[in-house]
């Protein structure tokens, strides 16, 4: 008995090592830290959030950001943000990177970028389905202080929404992506007719 004891505490250890070899931790910062660059920002609608991944597993890779559209609950649109493996200039000799993120919502259009410490990305502009105003990026950390990304899947790591609206008419963001739902569902299952979802993934 005591020997089965042993072989599955092994089995746990070696199995909670090799699951923690494919994470990539992540963590953010959010806008400007001088007030009145904030204030400009916010004026603007315009969204910067830096999203710091660390891991010793990143060192030789490839990022590849991707924005999916999604409209009446059902995916429109993938489009390549940024695609690191085109080049070996733009592959991963750390064990962090860094990604800049710069969203604007207005005149009805969605612009987005990407700031890398070797590149900055092409802009993309996307069709905004109601008013400007309305829309918002939001990540899910929610109240924690760092994510586990995969280093083998896709992930989900921002959504550009508009709010989920209840009842009595008030309206939520944050009770959006700090669900537990998967991103493309959240329109169905919170009634968002048009958002975004922002995904990173490795090779």
């Amino acid at each position: 008995m005591k020997t089965k004891i042993k072989l599955l505490l092994i089995f746990l250890v070696l199995s909670n090592i090799a699951f923690a070899q494919n994470e990539v931790k992540m963590t953010n910062n959010y806008g400007s830290e001088n007030i009145d660059i904030q204030g400009l920002i916010d004026f603007e609608n315009i969204y910067i959030e830096r999203l710091n991944l660390e891991s010793k597993e990143l060192n030789g890779k490839f990022i590849t950001v991707s924005i999916e559209e999604y409209k009446n609950g059902k995916l429109k649109n993938t489009s390549i943000l940024f695609d690191g493996s085109e080049s070996d200039y733009f592959k991963i000799d750390s064990n962090k990177e860094s990604l800049k993120f710069f969203f604007k919502m207005t005149d009805g259009k969605l612009k987005a970028y990407i700031k890398g410490q070797k590149f900055g990305s092409k802009k993309l502009f996307f069709k905004l389905y109601e008013e400007s105003e309305k829309y918002a990026l939001k990540d899910f950390f929610g109240t924690k202080k760092e994510l586990n990304l995969d280093i083998n899947k896709k992930n989900a790591v921002l959504a550009i929404i508009t709010p989920t609206i209840h009842k009595d008419g008030s309206g939520s963001y944050c009770e959006v992506a700090q669900s537990n739902i998967a991103a493309d569902k959240l329109g169905e299952h919170f009634n968002i007719p048009h958002y975004f979802i922002v995904n990173i993934e490795f090779k």
